[in-house]
């Protein structure tokens, strides 16, 4: 009997869509047709791949209106917000635009005696394992500048987003992107596992959970397959005594609750000078009593379900335990009454809460953050580092220079002031501990999606 994958919709717990798995033989053949079809892209001029990729990716946005309502329906983003392609086209038109410069060979020598060089060469297939929070935007970080660099590419989607890989392929074959070059899989895990293992992929990234993270480096153990991870995280905000509170309230609160909660570098837990908490506090809950959770294919809707009910029922369990311990909900549940216990969840915000707290250490991604005070920069920096995680953190202060001292001291991939929660395509998307390892966008994405060659010609002189 053939194993099917299901959607299953957080609306109402229907079933979306199904999809077979594919065989190991039939995953093989997959992967052996992108590996016989890399060659030939990889010799097409680099101008080429990128007019194609790019075309591929304005396909995608002529697709968009049916794509917000399969977001919707797959994942539960309200439909107010208009899916991703503007994210996607930022990215991968930041990319396209660095890829002559990034990919570009270093010479060493050019002389009548050698030419010496150093040039980059395409890992051959690539595996894309793409999660459900952003599945556009996630993917094509790796998608797009993999295809520009010479790979071919195998994307493998989330259950949860089933349709969002065949959407991104049959958006790129329109374009001109050949068929064996970019393709859409459905695999369980043991043959994604197997595959990884049997050595037939030349980098494999991959977007999702620490323990999955892991499942990937043990599969590629032994094989020399480099292995990128953007994982779990538990990214801090700290507010100090000379920010623009106003704007630091209403960028972080949004940033802790924006889809749910469930963003990578959401904001899971705020850290405030003590002169300006109870203003902070006051100013965030008033925000997030007027939200309106509900069914995201209403346009009013501004909260959605979460994408799965054992996600919700994770943040009850934590928000459950903190509220045990001591810790206090600011956000009347009465406000709230669509809460129905699955995977609709209403939003809070805890005070009084420390770090002996699950909500406070380990990854909640829901709508909950904890607001805690403190009384110095020393004080926030080491409570922001009390973390297994390190993927963003959010500085609120009018001194540059105070804020590029206090990243120097934190333990993350990106250090913000002022803003939170976005991708500068420009600049290394990378995290630390256990957020994992590797890089995607900027020149330093190009690189971690290639590998050196070194060329060491010595003239004939007569």
């Amino acid at each position: 009997m053939t194993k099917l994958i299901k959607c299953i919709s957080p609306i109402d717990g229907s079933v979306y869509a199904t999809r077979p798995v594919l065989s190991m033989q039939a995953a093989e053949a997959v992967v052996a047709s992108a590996r016989a079809a890399q060659k030939e892209w990889a010799r097409r001029p680099l101008a080429e791949r990128i007019e194609l990729v790019q075309a591929g990716v304005a396909e995608l946005g002529k697709m968009n209106d049916e794509i917000v309502l399969e977001l919707a329906h797959m994942m539960g983003r309200p439909v107010r917000y208009g899916g991703e392609f503007g994210g996607v086209e930022e990215r991968a038109s930041g990319m396209a635009a660095i890829a002559v410069e990034a990919l570009k060979p270093i010479v060493i020598e050019d002389s009548d005696d050698f030419e010496r060089r150093i040039e980059r060469e395409p890992h051959g297939v690539v595996l894309v394992i793409a999660p459900w929070n952003y599945p556009y935007l996630t993917a094509i970080n790796t998608v797009s500048p993999a295809l520009i660099a010479g790979n071919a590419v195998v994307l493998k989607h989330a259950t949860q987003t089933l349709l969002a890989g065949e959407r991104l392929v049959e958006a790129f074959t329109r374009a001109g992107v050949p068929a064996d070059v970019f393709q859409n899989v459905y695999l369980d895990h043991d043959t994604t596992s197997a595959l990884i293992a049997g050595n037939n992929f030349g980098f494999v990234n991959f977007t999702g959970s620490v323990g999955g993270g892991q499942t990937m480096e043990r599969a590629a153990a032994g094989t020399f397959t480099g292995v990128g991870t953007e994982l779990g995280g538990k990214d801090p905000g700290y507010v100090m005594d000379d920010a623009d509170l106003d704007a630091a309230v209403d960028t972080l609160i949004d940033a802790a609750m924006f889809n749910s909660g469930q963003c990578c570098c959401g904001i899971e837990r705020i850290y405030v000078i003590d002169s300006l908490y109870d203003e902070f506090v006051e100013k965030a809950v008033k925000i997030v009593s007027t939200y309106k959770l509900g069914n995201p294919l209403d346009e009013t809707t501004t909260l959605g379900p979460m994408a799965n009910i054992r996600f919700a029922d994770e943040v009850r369990a934590q928000t459950k335990e903190a509220i045990a311990a001591g810790a206090t909900p600011m956000i009347d549940p009465a406000l709230f009454p669509e809460d129905d216990g699955g995977t609709y969840l209403m939003p809070q915000i805890l005070t009084n809460v420390t770090h002996e707290m699950r909500v406070m250490r380990d990854e909640s991604f829901g709508p909950v953050v904890g607001i805690m005070k403190v009384s110095s920069d020393e004080e926030a920096i080491a409570l922001m580092n009390d973390s297994e995680f390190g993927l963003t953190c959010s500085l609120w202060t009018n001194d540059p220079t105070r804020a590029a001292k206090i990243g120097r001291e934190l333990e993350t991939g990106t250090v913000f002031m002022n803003r939170a929660d976005y991708l500068d395509p420009a600049l290394c998307w990378t995290g630390c501990k256990n957020t994992g390892r590797g890089g995607a966008l900027s020149v330093l994405g190009f690189q971690n999606l290639t590998r050196p060659k070194s060329y060491h010609l010595k003239k004939v002189t007569s």
